[in-house]
């Protein structure tokens, strides 16, 4: 069974910042590309940022790149998602996701299908 355990949502103001963890075993953090998605109310869900296996190839959506930095720390079996300048946008549920095969969408690594997701930590920005 494959759990992964998100925190670090909340509320912040435009251009705040916020980071959120997902904690998850150690088989499964060497094992699976990890990741995050969004999804926000009536909307499809948005693949925001990847991680490989290796720790390496990484993948951002082009609307937070420069902004959000995915990060990991393999003493903690844990995946970060550094979020700052948050804007409006932003405001969804943010998912951990997880999948040992690394499935990609034109090359880039898509969290959005990744077969394995955690409960979910809210994210809303206000102005």
């Amino acid at each position: 069974q494959v759990q992964l355990v998100e925190s670090g949502g909340g509320s912040v103001q435009a251009g705040g910042s916020l980071r959120l963890s997902c904690a998850t075993s150690s088989y499964t953090y060497r094992s699976n590309c990890m990741g995050w998605f969004r999804q926000a109310p009536g909307k499809g869900r948005e693949g925001v940022a990847a991680i490989d296996t290796a720790g390496v190839g990484t993948y951002y959506t082009d609307s937070v790149k420069g902004r959000f930095t995915i990060s990991q720390d393999n003493a903690k079996n844990t995946v970060y998602l550094q979020m700052n300048s948050l804007k409006l946008e932003d405001t969804a549920m943010y998912y951990c996701a997880a999948d040992p095969g690394c499935p990609t969408i034109n090359g880039w690594l898509s969290p959005q299908i990744f077969h394995y997701r955690g409960q979910g930590t809210q994210v809303t920005v206000s102005s």
